[in-house]
Formats: C-alpha cells, structure tokens, sequence
C-alpha cells in the first residue's frame, strides 16, 4: 500500500471524526451518522489494503 493510500485513508477517517463530533455537539443526528459512515469506509479501504499487502510481501 502506498503512502498516499495510506493518508488518503487517514484523512478519511479524520473527517469521519469530525463530523461525528460536531453531529454530537449541534444534535444533528444525520451528521453523526455520516461521520460513522466515513470512518467506517476508511476503516475498511485500509483492511482491504493491509490484505493486499500480506499478499504481496
């Protein structure tokens, strides 16, 4: 996996985060869950590239 791949996915992740949180702090429900939906999405581009890698290696 490569470094970009790899901050990409981070960087997904990280604004996942700060969705859920503002959603939390303003009561926005929608938001916490579109901030779940991101890092789960990041979470698992990151296993499917980890698998990649085993194979590689």
């Amino acid at each position: 996996m490569s470094t970009s791949d790899k901050a990409r996915h981070e960087a997904e992740n990280v604004k996942g985060k700060i969705k859920e949180a503002v959603g939390h702090a303003t009561g926005d429900d929608e938001k916490v869950v579109e901030g779940k939906g991101d890092q789960a999405s990041a979470k698992l581009k990151k296993a499917g590239d980890d698998v990649k890698d085993a194979f590689t290696s």
